[in-house]
């Protein structure tokens, strides 16, 4: 199908989500590195009205982001096959790892996500995952993907909406359209960004504020930004857009809570720290042109001049979806035993959607494991009680 054109920049994953796609469905495109292509970038910005990738051009049609609706809409048709083993909901490591687990019981599987990678792919660089000394999280979770897809597993890219049971199997609904039945889920759906909730945020998201860094931080070469948290997510933005932006502000709500290495870095790339503030109003209209940040201390106000704000002030569980499906806790997230069991039989959780403590990429990927076994356990149960019954 020609007139299809993606823009992205290098190391954006939703970039590649989309590129997936539209490969998957044997749809031709073109990409735009609009990181690399300042005309290009100009370009998209006038046609979408965005500063952010990425942006899907077909005729009239702008598709902004990843949107697994609209994109299956024009190009894909619902999902209606058999009954699988098992549904994973989640394509982050807990997800990833837990297909590849169900792939090696010969469980029929298949992985539904609207992203690959969640998190973890956002990082600019992961230097405490075992086997590597250092690797940006779009790597790791290309290798993630990989290993899953060379096991066969069906990875679908979509939006779940609702995980129902109707008698012995689950019913997993999609936002497409598409229904997938299984004999087990495992619910791996990770946690989503935080966002400021100040006036004109939602109109100013796309056009100046970002909540990943990776995708949109080369639009803002050369460019004053500034940066929201004080934890290792909002110190390894600041350090990397330092090297990418004309100057770069850190507006911390209390103290930094990230690792010491992290402080001296940011320290050394010039980044300008706000401790004890707020930022608590936005400025521009189209497109952001500056921020008031406010000490919480002293009340004094400071307006900066800045064309990007990125966002890394914490993560809420994506658990919407399965209304009152399984138990959560008081935070939204999904209630666990020790072995990945929730308190409804055949449904497995794991990953950072979990109430499980540790939100570290190597403990979702070794909960998905466990979630993943503890389900192949669950099938081999169930059938040897048919089996008994059946005699």
């Amino acid at each position: 199908m020609p007139g299809v054109k993606v823009y992205t920049t290098e190391n954006c994953p939703y970039c590649r989500m989309v590129q997936a796609f539209l490969t998957k469905y044997g749809v031709e495109y073109e990409t735009v590195d609009v990181g690399r292509d300042r005309e290009a970038a100009r370009e998209m910005i006038t046609a979408s009205g965005q500063r952010g990738v990425p942006v899907t051009v077909f005729g009239d049609e702008v598709i902004v982001g990843f949107d697994a609706k609209r994109l299956r809409e024009l190009f894909a048709a619902p999902v209606t096959e058999g009954v699988y083993d098992a549904v994973i909901v989640g394509a982050g490591p807990a997800g990833l790892t837990a297909a590849v687990y169900c792939a090696r019981k010969l469980m029929k599987t298949v992985v539904v996500s609207e992203s690959v990678g969640g998190q973890a792919a956002w990082s600019w660089a992961i230097e405490n995952y075992m086997g590597f000394r250092m690797i940006t999280g779009e790597d790791l979770i290309r290798k993630f993907e990989d290993q899953a897809r060379g096991f066969e597993v069906g990875l679908e890219l979509d939006r779940v909406r609702e995980v129902r049971k109707e008698g012995d199997i689950f019913l997993v609904s999609t936002v497409s359209g598409s229904t997938y039945r299984a004999r087990t889920v495992i619910l791996a759906p990770g946690k989503q960004p935080q966002t400021l909730g100040i006036p004109g945020e939602d109109r100013l998201i796309g056009r100046g504020i970002s909540v990943c860094s990776t995708c949109d931080g080369p639009l803002f070469r050369d460019k004053p930004v500034a940066v929201v948290g004080g934890g290792n997510a909002a110190l390894q933005t600041a350090i990397e857009m330092a090297k990418i932006a004309s100057s770069v502000a850190l507006i911390v709500r209390s103290v930094l809570r990230c690792d010491e290495i992290y402080i001296s870095r940011a320290k050394e790339a010039g980044v300008q720290v706000f401790l004890h503030s707020d930022v608590t109003e936005l400025h521009g209209d189209r497109a952001l042109t500056g921020i008031t940040v406010r000490d919480r201390e002293t009340g004094e106000e400071t307006v900066l001049d800045v064309e990007g704000l990125f966002l890394a002030i914490g993560l809420v569980p994506n658990t919407e979806f399965l209304g009152d499906l399984v138990a959560l806790n008081e935070r939204g997230e999904i209630l666990i035993d020790e072995n990945n069991h929730t308190n409804v039989e055949g449904v497995f959780a794991a990953g950072d959607a979990t109430c499980i403590k540790g939100k570290q990429i190597i403990i979702a990927a070794g909960e998905g494991a466990k979630a993943a076994l503890s389900a192949h356990e669950y099938l081999l149960r169930e059938r040897s009680d048919e089996q008994a019954v059946c005699a």
